[in-house]
């Protein structure tokens, strides 16, 4: 099995449990934005210290920066940020598969925003893949319960908030990956923990001051949970290298085709962790919905 695989499945996993102690934090103890910082904030002091070990153990120095590498890795932390808060919001709208479901719909946007922006036109089965994604889309989004209009049924809050997250993740993965090969070095562990340090870092700042702004004693709040928000940290800097490992090696595009096995984590995590009830509609959506991701893959 390839290097690359290899991490980007551990990744996944890490992103899973990462995901679950978000969940847990957003819904009693931290805000929105508190949850999201608490990834980057405990992540940041993770990744440097690992990346300086690194660097010690193989007598290497700090390498150079290529002159595009900031414009990339502040691209992907912006995306990273605005995909996490959106994804944090969404588990208070629905459950944790299905709200992992929601995200993974940034594979079929990427295509999407390949055509539009780059011109790289999609075959007929690209299209019938994306068709097939609207319908599973559609399937999660009919709020149970509901029996109201389209627009009350599909245009929801977790509609918004899933399409978005999928979008900014996107926006990321490209970003990150165009990070990572701007560090000169021939070392994947290299280009990974210097950029993974300096994405979260510059994460940490960005939200650090908009927090102290706007939501006033929230930070202290997000320190005063450290016990459950290290690990949160933690898992993230795992999962984060990981992605930053692949993405050196492998191409964006077959990265995220392994790390659709987190829906199998996230599938998991959602019955025997929190106990929730996953209907046979919701069943069936995932379904559909991982079927288009998987095509619009192989045909890439």
């Amino acid at each position: 099995m390839e290097l690359w695989i290899v991490f980007a499945i551990a990744a996944a996993l890490f992103q899973t449990i990462r995901f679950m102690l978000q969940k847990v934090l957003s819904t009693g103890t931290l805000s929105t934005a508190g949850a999201t910082i608490a990834r980057f904030a405990y992540a940041m002091p993770a990744a440097l210290v690992l990346t300086s070990g690194y660097l010690f153990y193989t007598g290497q120095s700090v390498p150079a920066l290529g002159g595009v590498f900031w414009p990339y890795a502040l691209a992907g932390a912006i995306g990273q940020i605005m995909a996490t808060l959106c994804v944090v919001a969404l588990f208070r709208q629905r459950n944790f598969a299905v709200g992992i479901t929601f995200k993974k719909t940034e594979v079929i946007q990427t295509a999407l925003a390949g055509w539009i922006v780059l011109s790289e036109p999609l075959s007929g089965y690209g299209w019938l893949a994306i068709l097939i994604g609207l319908v599973g889309v559609l399937i999660l989004s009919d709020t149970p319960n509901t029996n109201g209009s389209f627009r009350e049924r599909f245009l929801t809050r977790a509609v918004a908030l899933g399409l978005l997250s999928g979008a900014f993740f996107a926006m990321a993965a490209i970003g990150y990956r165009g990070a990572t090969l701007q560090v000169a070095s021939d070392d994947p562990i290299i280009r990974a923990g210097v950029s993974l340090v300096l994405v979260t870092l510059s994460q940490t700042v960005m939200m650090g001051l908009w927090m102290r702004f706007k939501q006033p004693g929230e930070l202290t709040r997000v320190w005063q949970a450290r016990r459950t928000a290290v690990w949160v940290g933690i898992t993230s800097m795992a999962g984060s290298f990981g992605w930053f490992v692949a993405f050196t090696l492998q191409t964006a595009a077959y990265v995220q085709a392994v790390g659709q096995i987190e829906l199998i984590f996230s599938i998991m995590a959602s019955t025997l962790f929190f106990k929730e009830k996953i209907t046979a509609k919701e069943i069936a959506g995932i379904a559909v919905l991982t079927l288009s991701i998987l095509m619009l893959i192989l045909i890439l």
